[in-house]
């Protein structure tokens, strides 16, 4: 991975832990349609994925309903659940180790790239980072490839052997395969082993230590 210029990263489940977050955001949006959900963990397979197509699969919303439902999960989001996080410990060290080796670091994820700036900077992550990119708002730019190739284009990447997709969920992979990158999964996050290695993983990796010496060494 020494060859690899350009690292992308994932937000949720691979630089920060956002399940409070998401799960109460997720929990609130639910109780306006009068669902009460007690158990967040239950709720746990809303990270990673577009909110749209979860709120469809889990709970048997229409496409209209599950948009709506969106501004609802945003009501709390925006002003409490996005800093319901935590960074991952060992995740500010290797981002300067990585930086310091000249890998040029970009985020690419399928939350709202206003949101994730305000995380990045919130945690003081932010500066590693040539690029942030994330989903426009009005969930047009959502899919992981999509926000990938929207990354690619914006820091003009020319060569797509450069770079490389590093992500916890089923969605990363497929998404980085389908720009033609390699890809690492990292079991720390929300994605089991099985979905990742379904998906079509290059590399696992166990520990956030053992996705540092990944992207580090020589292969």
């Amino acid at each position: 991975m020494n060859s690899k210029k350009y690292i992308f990263f994932d937000l949720d489940g691979t630089l920060t832990d956002p399940m409070t977050g998401i799960t109460r955001s997720v929990q609130y949006a639910l109780k306006s349609y009068g669902i009460e959900e007690p158990d967040l963990e239950k709720l746990t397979p809303f990270i990673g994925p577009p909110l749209k197509d979860s709120f469809m699969k889990y709970y048997g919303f229409s496409e209209e309903k599950a948009t709506e439902a969106i501004g609802r999960y945003r009501e709390y989001f925006a002003v409490t659940g996005i800093f319901e996080n935590q960074v991952y410990d060992g995740i500010p060290r290797m981002l300067k180790n990585l930086k310091d080796r000249g890998k040029t670091l970009l985020v690419a994820t399928s939350k709202p790239e206003l949101f994730a700036e305000q995380i990045l900077e919130h945690f003081h992550l932010k500066a590693y980072f040539s690029f942030v990119g994330g989903a426009s708002m009005d969930e047009v730019r959502v899919k992981k490839e999509d926000v990938i190739a929207y990354v690619m284009e914006s820091v003009r990447m020319a060569d797509v052997k450069e770079a490389v997709m590093v992500g916890d969920r089923e969605h990363d992979i497929i998404g980085g395969k389908k720009n033609g990158m390699d890809t690492v999964g990292v079991l720390f996050g929300y994605g089991s082993r099985q979905e990742l290695k379904a998906a079509g993983a290059d590399i696992l990796a166990a520990s956030v230590k053992e996705l540092e010496e990944i992207l580090l060494a020589k292969m």
